[in-house]
């Protein structure tokens, strides 16, 4: 694993009622690359964290270091320690902030690690935490990380390309029954068994090689009509990307650190881009201790929705911590 780390002096010592999943087939893009280095819901992100000087910040979600940029416009005086598991994503974000090294930390980890890598730069406490859990534009264009079925490329879908099984070795290792479960609990698609079965036969009849060829074998079994607007492939690669990531054991990791590393009236902000993600998030910030800083999650303006379409999925929910209000 990929750690890379800039000097930081003074820091290191020695539920919505309609259909809600990721989406990447929305027809206006028609040039991918204009998006991407779009930062969903920038402006939004600074007025709930509100940086002060000298206060130190963790984007525990660094991608192209957007939210990172944001933070340190919006007070120069701050500091970020930035979190990947993506080695491109860490390696990108260090070329971008090269100006501000003297700003900010970068380490290669997922953001589960959240506690022990702020051990590790004998950081106790931090007074905000952003989380994007979106995957990024970069990694969605790529075919060759195979989170897209619109691009072809291998059937891989690991936000860190060097570790774990990739998502065609997943399917390779369960049988139908598991499958299905997976592709029913995280892609909430009721037509799973139907194409757990699809797939198995085309790996059976070694005709699954690619990402174009997952979704051909998920339209042989359920047609190719849109359901509820969105392509019939889409809940089940965001099921097998969850899967292979272990996405919401993650997040449910970060969560459970925040309370540790928060300072008395710290600030988490956390953006989730489909309705698992979102339940968790919600569930955590109406426990004890925690203050929500908004009923009901915060969306995009409809201005950035039309300049970046993939924000439409995006919910913000933040809250302040407490340690004094938890019984």
């Amino acid at each position: 694993m990929i750690s890379v780390q800039l000097a930081l002096p003074g820091l290191i010592l020695s539920e919505p009622a309609e259909e809600w999943v990721w989406r990447d087939d929305y027809d206006e893009v028609d040039n991918v690359k204009r998006f991407e280095h779009a930062t969903v819901m920038r402006q939004e992100i600074v007025h709930t964290i509100a940086p002060r000087p000298g206060a130190t910040y963790v984007d525990a979600t660094l991608g192209a270091g957007g939210h990172t940029v944001a933070l340190l416009e919006a007070e120069p005086k701050a500091r970020i320690v930035g979190l990947d598991r993506d080695p491109s994503a860490v390696d990108a974000a260090r070329d971008l902030l090269r100006p501000v090294a003297d700003r900010v930390v970068l380490r290669c980890a997922p953001f589960s690690r959240l506690k022990a890598e702020l051990n590790a730069l004998d950081v106790a406490r931090v007074d905000g935490v952003v989380a994007d859990l979106g995957i990024s534009s970069i990694q969605l264009d790529d075919g060759a990380r195979g989170m897209s079925f619109r691009r072809d490329g291998p059937i891989d879908m690991r936000m860190n390309p060097t570790e774990g099984p990739t998502a065609l070795e997943l399917i390779r290792s369960v049988d139908d029954e598991e499958l299905a479960n997976i592709i029913f609990r995280y892609g909430e698609e009721r037509r799973s068994r139907r194409i757990a079965r699809s797939i198995r036969k085309a790996l059976t009849d070694d005709d699954l090689h690619s990402t174009l060829d997952l979704r051909r074998a998920i339209v042989r079994a359920v047609g190719p009509a849109r359901v509820g607007g969105i392509d019939p492939a889409t809940r089940t690669f965001q099921a097998l990307r969850i899967a292979v990531n272990g996405e919401l054991e993650e997040l449910a990791a970060l969560l459970s650190a925040l309370s540790d590393v928060l300072v008395d009236d710290g600030t988490a902000a956390i953006l989730s881009f489909h309705s698992l993600e979102d339940r968790l998030v919600k569930r955590t910030f109406f426990e004890s201790g925690w203050s929500p800083l908004t009923k009901k999650p915060v969306v995009a303006t409809d201005e950035e929705c039309e300049q970046n379409p993939r924000a439409r999925s995006a919910k913000l929910r933040a809250a302040r911590w407490s340690a004094g209000s938890v019984p």
